[in-house]
């Protein structure tokens, strides 16, 4: 079945849905890798990818802006001049009820009745103001690293902000 329209998980309603030993038939998360790149502690510079709204954020969404940042600093700067983080996990199970089409539905389905749905895949819980991805490098590769979060942005649901959290007297 096709992926359903995010205004279905738009809004963060109620408590998480997270506890998977009482559930059965949940995805896996798509997510391969939250540390990329090089050591973490001798950067001077660190960009970071906060959200300007709260939204869930699917999990193959998060994974494609991971593969698109990373694959552009890996490319342009070199794995160990850069380290990279993802800081948000998809913990959240989504669930859909599926309806019945096509003739003769209505006797097969219950319609809305008892609706607690069936898990279809994760994705995780973003506030305004919240931390998704951080990159630390050297000054001298601080464009390209912008320009890695602002390819990653276009990836996510809800708009997002570049916000240099360190390093901004080394960068000219």
């Amino acid at each position: 079945m096709a992926k359903q329209p995010g205004k279905m998980y738009r809004n963060l309603k109620g408590q998480a849905y997270t506890r998977r030993e009482y559930m059965g038939g949940v995805p896996g998360s798509r997510v391969v890798h939250y540390d990329m790149g090089g050591a973490k502690n001798d950067f001077k510079v660190e960009l970071t990818l906060v959200a300007d709204e709260q939204c869930h954020v699917r999990d193959v969404a998060l994974e494609s802006a991971r593969i698109s940042a990373n694959r552009l600093m890996s490319r342009d700067i070199g794995s160990g001049n850069y380290h990279f983080k993802l800081r948000v996990q998809p913990h959240h199970v989504l669930r859909m009820n599926k309806q019945a089409t096509g003739a003769g539905a209505d006797r097969v389905s219950d319609g809305m009745r008892h609706a607690f749905g069936k898990a279809i895949g994760t994705a995780a819980r973003v506030n305004r103001g919240q931390r998704i991805m951080t990159v630390g490098t050297h000054p001298q590769h601080f464009l390209k690293a912008k320009d890695a979060l602002r390819k990653a942005k276009n990836k996510l649901p809800t708009p997002c902000s570049i916000i240099v959290e360190r390093g901004s007297e080394y960068i000219s």
